[in-house]
């Protein structure tokens, strides 16, 4: 059986050190998503390097980033086009945090920093069946327009637009599926000195006391990823 191809780009990398013992970020979602079915490339957008167009795999992942969807870098403009060539070719893609901003930003939305401030560490969300998840998160910035046409499908105390569903197929979340309890304690050990102290001790006691649902998550997104290989 052919497996679906699956582009992964990735406009940032997870700590060098983190990296080197847990994976980077296009690692995860291979390990999130399995081998099974798919077949990966990844790029790396940050340092310019991109695919020739967007019909060049079946499927697309835009992973997180250290950097805000609103700075100026030279590769956001060519990311944000990519992204409507994506949505133009109807090739499924999903984004996650960055990813979730990028995308929409490129259609239509907008983007800053929440009022709330940081968000990190296991999170509940609601769906729009009443339906509670659990997911890490790791995020100052958020989607606060969301854009025309854009469902919002998920929502969560501090994060009103935790999760969008646009027509491509497109779906798109501001925490991290790909995130096991064991990533976010790494991250946490890299990046928690940046959280404010109260935002580090709730963390810490939710990273003690919370789960992820991780394998529910990950079928979500395989069926969105999946729906390429079916529209070949």
């Amino acid at each position: 059986m052919m497996k679906t191809r699956i582009g992964i780009l990735k406009p940032g990398a997870a700590p060098e050190n983190l990296a080197a013992v847990q994976g980077d970020y296009d690692f995860l979602f291979r390990q999130l998503l399995g081998e099974d079915d798919f077949d990966y490339v990844a790029y790396d957008v940050e340092k310019g390097i991109f695919p020739p167009n967007a019909m060049v795999t079946d499927g697309w992942i835009i992973t997180g980033s250290r950097h805000g969807v609103y700075e100026d870098h030279a590769w956001i403009a060519p990311l944000e086009r990519l992204i409507r060539d994506i949505q133009a070719a109807g090739r499924p893609l999903v984004g996650i945090c960055f990813g979730h901003q990028i995308v929409a930003q490129a259609l239509g939305g907008r983007v800053e920093r929440a009022a709330s401030g940081w968000i990190a560490g296991p999170q509940t969300y609601t769906d729009t069946t009443g339906r509670e998840f659990h997911v890490n998160a790791w995020h100052r910035d958020q989607v606060v327009e969301a854009p025309p046409g854009a469902e919002v499908f998920a929502s969560g105390a501090e994060c009103p637009i935790a999760g969008l569903r646009y027509t491509g197929p497109i779906l798109t979340l501001q925490p991290h599926p790909e995130f096991s309890m064991p990533y976010l304690a790494g991250l946490f050990e890299e990046r928690g000195a940046a959280l404010p102290e109260a935002v580090q001790a709730a963390t810490l006691t939710s990273m003690q006391y919370g789960f992820v649902d991780q394998v529910s998550m990950g079928q979500v997104l395989r069926e969105i990823l999946k729906s390429g290989a079916r529209g070949r």
